[in-house]
């Protein structure tokens, strides 16, 4: 290896050092913060103190209920991506492999959807959606119910769009041999597709649970009392007037860890999942 070579390599690893650095930076703040007390937080210590167990404690006997937030989120979450999952593969897998004249126009059109920015549809989210109490078999979606914020989340255009991508390399053999040898439509789909793309399926989830945990816009406006979810509890610690940031730190903690333990669990099969949609 030429000195240039050697020197351009040098350099390269300094960057990334460098940039790794600032990437981990805030996660290794949050966690030290989260050991110390709130005083010593805004002086701006780095090193790890021992007040962890307190700041767990006005966590878990706050007023906020942040166990049962913390279930909301969990169970909406849960919820959403499950039926997501669903819902939105078999919409990607229809696209791509049941051919109708309209098909394109129909995608298109779910397509541009994700030009309209969310904050143009609350006011008419917030009036459909507050007008399904008076609908005995809507209540389960009326406002102030997981429903509410679960349905509008089960079908979006990125889930629709990244499924029918990732449906491209599905080999259209074994639809038309499962055909022939008497296998249903759906029984092909839940059988041979869903199976086939379990790295797909990763990755989905991984991005579905991910967004739904930290949702915060929709259920501000939907939730409110004992059905509010994290996001909304950890901005309530955040808006008193004498704000307990080594509390606050500890209840972002807490509240990191399910969404970390389902990307690094199922890391490798996300970026399989990711590969697989840009080749497609």
């Amino acid at each position: 290896m030429s000195t240039r070579s050697k020197v351009i390599r040098g350099l390269e690893y300094v960057i990334l050092s460098i940039l790794s650095v600032v990437s981990i930076f805030p996660f290794f703040w949050m966690i030290i913060a989260a050991t110390n007390k709130s005083v010593d937080v805004t002086k701006g210590t780095l090193l790890p103190g021992s007040y962890f167990f307190e700041n767990l404690k006005s966590v878990l006997q706050s007023d906020l209920n942040y166990l049962t937030s913390f279930k909301n989120s969990l169970i909406i979450a849960v919820l959403t991506t499950a039926i997501a999952m669903v819902v939105s593969s078999a919409a990607g897998y229809a696209f791509e492999i049941y051919r109708t004249k309209g098909r394109d126009r129909i995608f298109n059109f779910i397509l541009l959807s994700m030009m309209v920015p969310f904050a143009a549809l609350m006011v008419p989210l917030f009036r459909l959606f507050s007008n399904f109490k008076n609908i005995p078999i809507l209540k389960f979606l009326a406002l102030n119910t997981s429903g509410s914020v679960i349905v509008i989340a089960v079908a979006t255009a990125f889930l629709i769009f990244f499924f029918r991508q990732n449906t491209k390399t599905f080999p259209k053999e074994l639809v038309e041999a499962a055909r022939i040898d008497g296998l249903g439509e759906m029984g092909i789909f839940t059988k041979i597709y869903m199976p086939t793309m379990k790295s797909t399926y990763a990755a989905a989830v991984v991005v579905t649970f991910m967004s739904s945990w930290n949702n915060y816009l929709w259920p501000l406006i939907a939730l409110k009392g004992e059905n509010r979810t994290l996001p909304l509890i950890i901005s309530a610690m955040g808006s008193s007037y004498t704000p307990d940031y080594g509390m606050i730190m500890t209840a972002v903690v807490i509240a990191t860890i399910p969404a970390a333990l389902i990307f690094f669990l199922m890391q490798k099969q996300f970026v399989a999942g990711m590969q697989g949609s840009v080749k497609g």
